[in-house]
């Protein structure tokens, strides 16, 4: 009999997120729960939700939306929010919104008092199937990604494919790329399903079930490795490289979403899974051209190596002086804690950079 703790946290996939909140917070003292949103949720997003029983009563704060406020000023803020409203650690918080909130709600929950129950309310395609499952909170810091945050899971995760319908084709398709990398790391059938549905032609009823197996894909790591100690490292497939992109073209006041940040990441892991992994210069091709013509591409030079270099050794998966990737001997399959020397990551950027449709 295995007897050991589950390390994710219950996720809710329905188009009636009003009746699961209602459900939810029923276990607290209507003076106890509180909202965090962002200022486009609150537009776009609150009013699905304000049939909720009791909310009326749920004390509410909002954060500028952007990736430039997910920093230490927007978690002071709930902070001081939470503590002028005297919540306590019997207290809930919900979190309304795309990844950018949820890391930060989450992280001030986790943090304030030493911990209080949230519950994670994902309104765009990416925070539903990555940032709001799994865990992990926090903040950029120094110019850098998530720099400061905790692992820390929600009591729960309810996701409604109706919040969807506020956001733009964009944003879409960049929780799209997280969907394609489930596929990529664990299942070519779930590689199949994401290839197979038509981005110009959105279909939510076959989406809440896409969206349903790539979050248990997610979940499948996560439940094995909670800490990221091992396997769970699969999920940062394409991320080493991307993570590089989305800090450098945010310092260089072109920012770029976080799943573009992700395909062009991809594109370059796979050219180095190829030289390092075994995976087939057919799927490599494949793969890449197909992300290229969904993605297009963050145009470098070679010029920008260096400093997209030095920004991933500061990447918080590597170990020492190493930089840690994820690479696919094949679709389906990973293989963690990959070395690269520099002159094959400069190879790999060579070839994200001529690539062309």
């Amino acid at each position: 009999m295995n007897n050991s703790p589950s390390y994710h946290a219950a996720v809710t996939v329905t188009n009636d997120a009003v009746t699961a909140l209602s459900q939810l917070i029923s276990g607290y003292p209507e003076d106890k729960v509180f909202l965090v949103s962002e200022s486009n949720t609150t537009r776009f997003c609150l009013p699905v939700l304000q049939d909720v029983k009791g909310w009326e009563k749920v004390k509410k704060t909002e954060i500028p939306a952007g990736e430039e406020n997910k920093k230490l000023s927007s978690v002071e803020k709930i902070w001081l929010f939470l503590s002028q409203n005297s919540a306590d650690r019997k207290s809930l918080v919900i979190n309304v919104g795309g990844g950018m909130l949820t890391d930060l709600g989450s992280f001030a929950a986790s943090t304030y008092k030493r911990g209080m129950d949230f519950v994670n309310v994902p309104t765009t395609l990416l925070s539903q199937v990555d940032a709001s499952v799994g865990g992990k909170t926090g903040f950029n810091f120094n110019g850098f990604k998530n720099e400061i945050g905790v692992i820390n899971q929600p009591k729960n995760v309810i996701i409604d494919t109706r919040f969807l319908k506020t956001i733009d084709r964009q944003n879409f398709v960049s929780g799209f790329a997280e969907m394609v990398k489930h596929g990529l790391i664990h299942s070519a059938d779930h590689l199949k399903e994401v290839r197979n549905y038509d981005l110009d032609l959105l279909n939510y009823d076959a989406l809440a079930g896409l969206i349903a197996r790539s979050v248990a894909i997610k979940d499948y790591f996560v439940d094995k490795d909670p800490t990221e100690k091992n396997i769970r490292k699969a999920l940062n497939f394409g991320h080493t490289i991307g993570h590089a992109f989305e800090s450098y073209a945010m310092t260089s006041g072109k920012p770029i979403l976080h799943g573009y940040a992700v395909a062009y990441g991809m594109m370059a892991e796979l050219y180095l899974s190829h030289k390092i992994a075994g995976l087939s210069k057919q799927a490599l091709e494949d793969l890449s051209y197909w992300l290229l013509s969904i993605y297009g591409k963050f145009e470098i030079t070679s010029e920008d190596y260096d400093a997209l270099l030095n920004l991933m050794s500061h990447d918080k998966k590597n170990e020492g002086k190493r930089i840690n990737f994820t690479l696919l001997p094949k679709v389906g399959k990973v293989a963690i804690d990959q070395d690269c020397s520099r002159e094959l990551i400069v190879e790999s950027l060579e070839f994200y950079r001529k690539l062309s449709l």
